[in-house]
């Protein structure tokens, strides 16, 4: 399960957008340091404050609610309780796994 935080999304439409720190705090009316901070990951802003830079920069977010997956979570959970040599058994065979059903083995 991919995990986005506020830094990566303020970042991200900031890139697109083609602008600078400075830009983006000029047209969101915050200081360049503090989107320097939320951009670094220092300051974990509320999702309001996420949302007005990120449409400072010409892009909204779009955020759905959906049914949690609990049996990507249960095996999620499994998988981090197992030692690394584990881990890498369980990818070695999964990937194993994969070549043989595309006839790649």
């Amino acid at each position: 399960m991919a995990t986005m935080h506020a830094a990566q999304f303020v970042r991200e439409a900031r890139l697109r957008a083609g602008l600078t720190q400075r830009a983006l705090a000029s047209r969101a009316g915050v200081s360049q340091p503090l989107v320097a901070r939320i951009e670094s990951g220092h300051v974990e802003p509320a999702f309001e404050r996420v949302l007005e830079l990120v449409r400072a920069c010409g892009f909204d977010l779009e955020i759905h609610v959906v049914p949690l997956d609990e049996d990507a979570w249960t095996l999620a959970e499994q998988g981090a309780q197992l030692d690394p040599d584990s881990r890498l058994d369980r990818l070695i065979a999964g990937v194993e796994l994969a070549r043989e059903a595309h006839g790649d083995a």
